[in-house]
């Protein structure tokens, strides 16, 4: 029997142009936000390089909130699709801008390791790569509304459709980051992510394509006569139910011994994979391998390693029914990150060698966050199902996991910044290696034991594999819709839509 047997030919047709446009967004995407680092890195001043670039990242993280906040007032007046197109149109337009600049300024191919950058500052990075969270932001989140709007409300379709589109996701992301390499190598840092616009904007008209199901009218038509008022002033309304919803979060998770461990099980270890794929590999390539490219290799790993992980909990969702397993080994996992200290290869030609057994060392050490991290949300969807009301002006489940999602923002703007100066002393005294072992070793470590210890505060959870904590069980819908929701980047927001009422 076929998984799509119970689609219409109608939703089969939407479901296959929906794919191929998130295939092209996920597979610019990598491309950009690797070339991104890199050209920052490059950029910025040798003293205070990755301080700033933590500073940049924590910019345009933060400012992928204010995008997800937008999202709620813009589908009360526009089809979901078009909002979803509207929003990657402008995201190219975006990327396309650091491409002209340079360009404009005299930027030009690079020839070998010679980077050929125009003549501009580097400061402009700052609110360009802030607006275009404002945009990735609002395109994450809608991903996350519109496959109701493809197949309707029937779970089992919802769940198959999720399914399918997760797994060509990562796939487009894995071949993405390795591809990215050979657009850097060849292009250059700035000139790299060329493709992206074209990519960004081929998906925004495949996805113009998408057929509009009648529920998505009726669905609009309903909201429309709730509020009446203009799209700025129900903007700041998303604001208001924000912070009401952060504040509902912290009552929830500082009242029970039941949520307080999700602090150092939930945020921490999303900082700390976030901070490998985004501070930590870029600083190892570009001063131990001496060239910053190969980072993309490393991360095309780690994206792999993501999509066994998230894969590994649905098949064996049934014999693991708590996130505790999964989430010490993502503990254990941290401990590898000791061999960046250690990896230095004796002679230059020896480094795309290194940098491709680091691309396979980093799958497990992703596995078991991503196993964690899909594990996880299932649990704490079925722990908050007891608060849920229908009359709750804010949902307990969108507060607690918007809590924890800014608590991981303010935590990398924070610890991000403060191990980006540990590694500029080092780097500008002329060896990396100092600085690899304190953040790369020591505070993973620190990280590593703080997870595991926050692995046996929940009650039951002494056993090595609990079949259930807190009198919390999971359910089978619960986990696969954890997995089908899960993507590589930006996963906190996913509860949004239910906090907006949507």
């Amino acid at each position: 029997m076929s998984p799509y047997e119970n689609f219409t030919s109608i939703e089969k047709r939407n479901l296959v142009i929906y794919m191929a446009g998130i295939m092209m967004y996920k597979f610019g995407l990598e491309a950009f936000t690797g070339s991104i680092t890199l050209l920052a890195q490059d950029r910025f001043k040798m003293e205070s390089r990755y301080t700033n670039l933590a500073i940049l990242q924590g910019l345009n993280q933060a400012f992928q909130c204010v995008g997800s906040i937008a999202i709620a007032p813009l589908i009360r007046r526009f089809p979901t699709k078009s909002v979803l197109s509207g929003s990657i149109f402008c995201f190219a337009l975006l990327s396309a801008l650091i491409i002209i600049i340079d360009v404009a300024t005299g930027g030009q191919i690079a020839v070998g390791k010679t980077q050929r950058y125009g003549e501009w500052n580097s400061l402009i990075l700052f609110p360009i790569y802030s607006i275009i969270g404002i945009c990735h932001g609002m395109v994450e989140l809608i991903r996350r509304v519109i496959p109701k709007d493809i197949v309707g409300g029937d779970v089992l379709k919802l769940k198959r459709m999720d399914a399918t589109v997760h797994i060509f996701y990562e796939v487009a992301g894995t071949a993405g980051a390795f591809f990215s390499t050979f657009l850097v190598l060849n292009l250059g840092n700035a000139l790299a992510p060329a493709m992206t616009p074209f990519l960004f904007v081929f998906a925004a008209i495949t996805w113009r394509f998408v057929g509009l199901s009648d529920a998505d009218v009726a669905n609009r038509q309903h909201l429309e006569t709730l509020e009446r008022s203009s799209i700025i002033t129900q903007i700041g309304h998303g604001f208001q139910h924000f912070g009401l919803s952060m504040y509902r979060g912290a009552q929830i998770i500082f009242s029970s011994r039941k949520f307080l461990w999700l602090i150092p099980g939930y945020s921490l270890p999303l900082f700390t994979h976030r901070y490998l794929e985004s501070q930590l590999t870029p600083a190892f390539a570009k001063n131990v391998l001496k060239q910053g490219a190969y980072a993309q290799l490393m991360v095309g790993g780690s994206n792999f390693g993501e999509l066994l992980g998230a894969l590994f909990v649905l098949f064996f969702a049934s014999k693991i029914k708590t996130p505790l397993p999964w989430l010490r080994l993502d503990a254990l996992g941290l401990l590898i990150i000791w061999v960046l200290p250690y990896s230095y290869p004796k002679i230059p030609e020896n480094a795309l060698s290194y940098a491709w057994t680091l691309a396979a060392i980093w799958i497990p050490v992703s596995f078991g966050w991503a196993a964690g991290d899909v594990s996880l949300a299932a649990y704490i969807q079925s722990a908050l199902a007891a608060f849920e009301r229908p009359d709750d002006k804010v949902s307990p489940l969108g507060a607690v996991m918007a809590f924890l999602y800014v608590f991981y923002i303010v935590l990398y703007a924070v610890l991000g910044v403060v191990l980006g100066g540990v590694i500029d002393v080092e780097v500008n005294k002329g060896d990396i290696r100092p600085a690899l072992v304190k953040v790369g070793g020591i505070m993973y470590t620190i990280v590593a034991v703080i997870l595991l210890a926050a692995t046996f505060i929940p009650k039951g959870s002494f056993a090595v594999n609990p079949e259930i904590i807190d009198n919390v069980e999971i359910r089978d819908d619960d986990v696969d819709g954890e997995l089908a929701a899960y993507t590589e980047e930006y996963k906190g927001h996913k509860s949004e839509v239910p906090e907006s009422k949507i």
